[in-house]
């Protein structure tokens, strides 16, 4: 008799969880009010970065080990991944190059002071610059190669692989964990902000995001800073991604007025006339104070749930690794 497994949950975690197990001849059922682009995975941009999550030695081997994963999936031309140059900037002084960036192969962008200056190649490295790839509002930055997750593919991808493995999709809201069926061996929690309600967790408190989406741009690489004002400029197969916002609020409601600076300031960086909004999405990132919460829990009732949710900024960054290691800790059990 094969083992049953119930996921709360339908984005990015609760998906690539799905797919582990499923492929692995487990019977799956993903209970989740939303799905799809109707998710917090939805609306990120979700280009692979350790960001907004913790613990970093935990985080870091993680996000590694996906971004082989996802190195791996972006040979295939149906699942929505590609391999992307990410220019990562910094407003004042030095960025630092974290170690784990640059056994990637990541390379600092120098200062080119001329706005005509003529591209240049770094010593050493494979990235050209110029004056527009290192724009006079930045001071610093890298260069690295990463993949790209265009999540208005990748989500339908993952959930057209767990269906063709048997998993089912079922739309249910489930606030207890005791509201899930009784015939499930386990249950795996991927409830993203939801968990601090469906698990009593106050640690997790929503990093709200707030994204634009403007027609496809001449961008060969991703553009981002972290220091405020937040901005990433985020080129996909048929749009551009611009952001962004990071504030803790529960408010899902798109803000007119985060639009509008959201697009001034990328095209001030892009050197661009700001283009028209085609859409707007608004997204709670799971950040977990105390970090990532994956462990198993024995419930009242003798069944077990696995909890794998706080991942903060790096769902898709830390999706298959996560993903995986629930498998570790289920499958004595199978």
């Amino acid at each position: 008799m094969r083992n049953r497994a119930a996921i709360i949950g339908a984005g990015v975690s609760g998906l690539t969880c799905g797919v582990v197990f499923a492929e692995r001849e487990w019977d799956v059922t993903i209970f989740a009010d939303e799905t799809g682009q109707e998710t917090t995975s939805g609306a990120a941009a979700a280009v692979w970065f350790p960001y907004d999550a913790e613990p970093a030695d935990k985080v870091i081997p993680w996000s590694l080990t996906t971004y082989e994963r996802l190195r791996t999936l972006a040979r295939d031309s149906q699942s929505g991944v590609s391999m992307i140059e990410i220019r990562q900037f910094t407003r004042a002084g030095e960025i630092p190059i974290p170690d784990w960036a640059k056994n990637l192969g990541a390379c600092p962008i120098p200062v080119i002071p001329s706005e005509n200056a003529s591209p240049a190649r770094t010593e050493g490295s494979r990235y050209e610059t110029s004056s527009f790839d290192f724009p006079l509002t930045f001071t610093s930055g890298f260069a690295l190669t990463v993949p790209l997750i265009d999540t208005t593919i990748y989500l339908d991808y993952l959930a057209n692989r767990f269906r063709t493995a048997g998993g089912i999709i079922q739309s249910a809201h489930i606030s207890k964990v005791e509201e899930t069926p009784r015939d499930f061996d386990l249950i795996i929690n991927c409830a993203g902000v939801g968990a601090r309600e469906l698990a009593h967790d106050s640690e997790l408190e929503p990093h709200r995001g707030q994204v634009a989406i403007v027609p496809k741009l001449d961008l060969a690489r991703a553009i981002v800073c972290d220091d405020a004002p937040l901005m990433y400029a985020i080129p996909r197969a048929h749009d551009c991604v611009f952001g962004g916002t990071n504030s803790i609020s529960e408010n899902r409601e798109p803000s007119s007025a985060d639009t509008t600076a959201i697009v001034s300031e990328c095209s001030r960086v892009l050197g661009i006339d700001p283009p028209p909004v085609v859409g707007v999405k608004v997204g709670l990132r799971p950040f977990r104070k105390s970090g990532v919460r994956l462990e198993p829990e024995k419930l009242r009732d003798g069944r077990t749930i696995i909890h794998n949710y706080g991942h903060g900024g790096a769902g898709f960054t830390l999706s298959w690794a996560c993903a995986e290691e629930v498998w570790a800790i289920a499958s004595p059990t199978s």
